[in-house]
C-alpha cells in the first residue's frame, strides 16, 4: 500500500513565474493527503505548507476551501476513469483505485454523500457532473449480468453507487491502513471481490 507522510514537511521547492501547474498539481496532491489525515476541516495554511508554498500562491489557484476539495475531486474521478478505459480493464482492478481514493481522500468521500464528509463542505457546482462520470466509468467495466448491473425499473434504486457508498460509510480510522481494512472488510460482506488497493498507475 503507498504510504503518505503525515507531517506538514515542506515539498522540495520548485519556484519561478513558469512554475504554476507545479505548484497547482502540488497544492492538489498535497491537499489529498492533509485531508486524508486532518478532513476537510484542515487549515488550508496547513496544505500550503505541505506543497512548499506561501498562501498567496494557494488563494491564486484556489480561492477557497471548495475550489481546492473539487480539484482534488476531480483528480480522483479521471484516475477512475483513466482505470476503467484501460487495456485490459477489469471491474476488480476498478475497485482497486475507487478503494484506495475512497482511503485517501475525505474529499472524494464528500462526493458521494450529499453534505459532505464533515456536513460542512458544501461541492462544488461540477460535483454532480463528476458524480456521474465516476457513475458511468464504474458501468462501463461492470461484466453482464453482475448483481450490481443496473436494475430494469426506472425509479429502482441504482445499487452500483448505493455499494460505494455504504462502503464509503465504512471508511473511517486514524491510519490508512485501517482505513483500508474496513473499506475491504466492507466489499467483503457485500460479497464484491476488489483488486490491489492502489492508485492508477497510467
Amino acid at each position: 500500500m503507498t504510504q503518505h507522510p503525515t507531517s506538514d514537511a515542506r515539498r522540495p521547492a520548485n519556484r519561478g513565474p513558469k512554475a504554476a501547474a507545479g505548484n497547482r498539481a502540488a497544492l492538489v496532491a498535497a491537499a489529498r493527503e492533509i485531508y486524508a489525515v486532518h478532513g476537510l476541516d484542515a487549515p488550508l495554511s496547513r496544505i500550503a505548507r505541505r506543497a512548499g508554498v506561501g498562501q498567496g500562491v494557494l488563494y491564486r489557484h484556489f480561492p477557497d476551501r471548495d475550489s481546492i476539495a473539487s480539484a482534488v475531486l476531480e483528480e480522483n474521478v479521471r484516475q477512475v476513469e483513466e482505470a476503467a478505459a484501460g487495456e485490459g480493464a477489469s471491474f476488480a482492478g476498478v475497485l482497486g483505485v475507487v478503494t484506495w481514493h475512497l482511503v485517501q481522500s475525505a474529499a472524494f468521500i464528500g462526493l458521494l454523500h450529499a453534505d459532505g464528509a464533515n456536513g460542512r463542505f458544501h461541492a462544488h457546482a461540477l460535483a454532480p457532473d463528476l458524480s456521474e462520470r465516476f457513475a458511468r466509468a464504474l458501468r462501463g467495466c461492470l461484466p453482464d449480468g453482475h448483481r450490481l448491473a443496473a436494475p430494469d425499473a426506472p425509479d429502482a434504486p441504482d445499487d452500483l453507487m448505493l455499494a460505494v457508498a455504504m462502503v464509503s460509510g465504512a471508511v473511517i480510522g486514524p491510519t490508512p491502513e485501517e482505513r483500508e481494512r474496513r473499506a475491504l472488510a466492507a466489499w467483503r460482506l457485500l460479497g464484491i471481490t476488489v483488486g490491489p488497493v492502489a492508485p492508477f498507475q497510467g
